[in-house]
């Protein structure tokens, strides 16, 4: 899968802007605030559902506009769709493929990317909010009707707080409280559902981020990762599940249980304490704690590793092909080692965009085909600007 050709209209600091891409590495070289990331994050958004940088939609969106669109062609094989996005600084957002209106949920079934970014260093040494989402953005790559039970869990958590925060404030004592129970089997079927899509994928991912980590580090340091489930387990140092497949029932009877014994206190705090939503990945080093124990170097190797297994999970997955990989301001973080190694990862997949302040920080292969953004606007083979912007 690549991209052929991206067209955007008022997204972040382009008025206008029309950039031609072939396969393999393209260099999107230029100073730092001059809108290189915003061309990858335009092309990264159907997959991820959203900005790598930010929560919402309204700072995509170019100051003074109501609206932006995104139009990219993307092409596998002899094929090629046109998917095109606009993106409202407020009310909901539109989506079409091939002329025809799709939800913006089902945009990770045409376009799948894998993006690296220095945000990604959070992903070891971050919260688990930020590895749930790095999971859950992946499962629905993989399986794009996930994001449908992903949204109705979150509707249904909702709910349940809600009442929750209802009944404490009418201190409503925890068995009369009949209608939660409703909710609970819900929560469980939509939950355990989750869980062993979450399972599954670590488990294809885990031997995937073991080479990749030995590839970007140049060290086998028995990197691995495993799921704690709250649910399961509701201590924070619980157990960890390595393994292949959940056992659906067992896991809906203990995520039943734990709701039970959690009640009162859930009740006292007004908010839902297990379930997938409280899960965490957790990554280790030589058997520690990734998040406490790796170093600066290590982090960045761990990051980049989980990115790597993702990309070949992806590849393995897709009838579309390989992802399009994008590697945005990644190199000025790493040393020279480290730089080539992950140029070396990456060079077979079928393209590679990649962005960079400074093009020597970029190994020479990565960079044969090389596009200037200067001042915001697009610049090919030392021609006038194609695209017309501010300088962000």
């Amino acid at each position: 899968m690549h991209v052929t050709h991206l067209s955007l209209a008022d997204f972040r600091n382009y008025a206008r802007a029309e950039l031609a891409l072939a396969p393999g590495p393209t260099l999107l070289v230029g100073r730092n605030g001059q809108g290189k990331t915003n061309l990858v994050e335009a092309i990264s958004y159907p997959s991820l559902g959203g900005s790598h940088r930010v929560a919402g939609d309204a700072a995509l969106v170019r100051a003074g506009e109501e609206a932006a669109i995104v139009r990219m062609r993307v092409a596998h094989d002899e094929r090629a769709i046109v998917v095109e996005l606009q993106l409202n600084k407020s009310g909901t957002n539109r989506a079409q493929v091939n002329g025809s209106v799709v939800r913006m949920r089902e945009l990770p079934r045409y376009v799948h990317t894998v993006l690296f970014a220095p945000e990604d260093l959070a992903l070891v040494r971050g919260e688990p909010s930020g590895r749930r989402g790095f999971l859950d953005a992946l499962v629905v790559q993989r399986t794009p009707r996930m994001a449908g039970t992903l949204s109705d869990y979150e509707r249904v958590l909702r709910q349940r707080n809600s009442l929750l925060k209802s009944a404490r404030a009418s201190r409503l004592p925890a068995d009369s409280l009949t209608t939660l129970d409703v909710w609970d089997d819900r929560l469980v079927a939509l939950g355990v559902e989750i869980m062993a899509a979450r399972v599954s994928l670590v488990a294809e991912l885990r031997p995937h981020l073991i080479a990749g980590y030995s590839a970007v580090a140049g060290d086998d340091h028995a990197a691995t990762l495993g799921l704690r489930h709250s649910a399961v387990d509701p201590s924070s140092d619980g157990p960890l599940d390595d393994s292949d497949a959940l056992d659906t029932e067992r896991a809906a009877a203990q995520f039943q249980f734990s709701l039970v014994e959690r009640r009162r206190a859930e009740l006292e705090r007004a908010v839902t304490l297990v379930g997938p939503h409280r899960d965490d990945l957790v990554l280790t080093l030589n058997g520690l704690p990734a998040r406490t124990h790796a170093s600066h170097g290590e982090s960045w190797s761990y990051a980049l590793a989980l990115k790597l297994a993702s990309a070949r999970v992806l590849r393995a997955d897709a009838v579309a092909g390989d992802p399009i990989v994008i590697l945005d301001d990644v190199f000025a973080e790493l040393d020279e080692g480290r730089r080539e190694r992950l140029a070396d990862a990456v060079a077979d997949f079928e393209q590679v965009l990649i962005t960079a302040a400074v093009e020597s920080d970029v190994p020479a292969r990565l960079a044969a085909t090389r596009i200037p953004i200067v001042a915001g606007m697009i610049q090919l083979d030392g021609e006038s600007p194609n695209s017309t912007g501010d300088d962000a």
